[in-house]
């Protein structure tokens, strides 16, 4: 799991802020911090070689899609809008993700995926009320949310 996220990361390498690039991307004991947590990870695989890796973390309201990453050379095959689909299907509350401001490609794949990027002003609400980021990420982020959290967005202000 630790290699195919850091494998994948290598894409973010040169895109996100240098000063928040590292290496490697994601150390064993950071993954050990998420899993304890409360990040439960699930597997893509087929014939016994793991092809991605995606988390869910349930953070009372609402739930975060964490550490999405699947294998380079099978990017743009499925594997993850089929993690996707799983882990959304897990939960029946609304669903958030951040990442990264410049990766266009991650973005896209959420836009694609039935996903809108949420304004300003909510990322940087949502970033620091449910992700332990640094204030340095929440600058360079965004946050995504798919339709049960735009809708409850919608309907709030009528309901207030």
């Amino acid at each position: 799991m630790l290699a195919i996220i850091n494998d994948a990361a290598q894409a973010y390498r040169g895109v996100i802020p240098v000063d928040r690039w590292r290496e490697p991307y994601m150390p064993l004991d950071e993954l050990a911090n998420e899993i304890s947590d409360g990040v439960v990870f699930w597997l893509a695989e087929e014939d016994g070689r793991m092809l991605g890796v995606m988390g869910i973390q349930d953070k009372g309201e609402v739930a975060l899609v964490r550490h999405a990453y699947v294998t380079p050379t099978m990017q743009r095959k499925g594997v993850g809008t089929s993690l996707l689909r799983h882990v959304e299907g897990l939960t029946g509350k609304p669903v958030l993700i951040g990442t990264w401001v410049d990766a266009s490609w991650a973005i896209e794949f959420y836009r694609r995926n039935g996903f809108t990027v949420v304004s300003n002003r909510d990322k940087d609400s949502l970033l620091r009320r449910y992700w332990s980021i640094p204030a340095r990420q929440v600058e360079t982020s965004v946050v995504l949310a798919d339709g049960r959290w735009m809708q409850s967005r919608q309907r709030a202000p009528a309901d207030g």
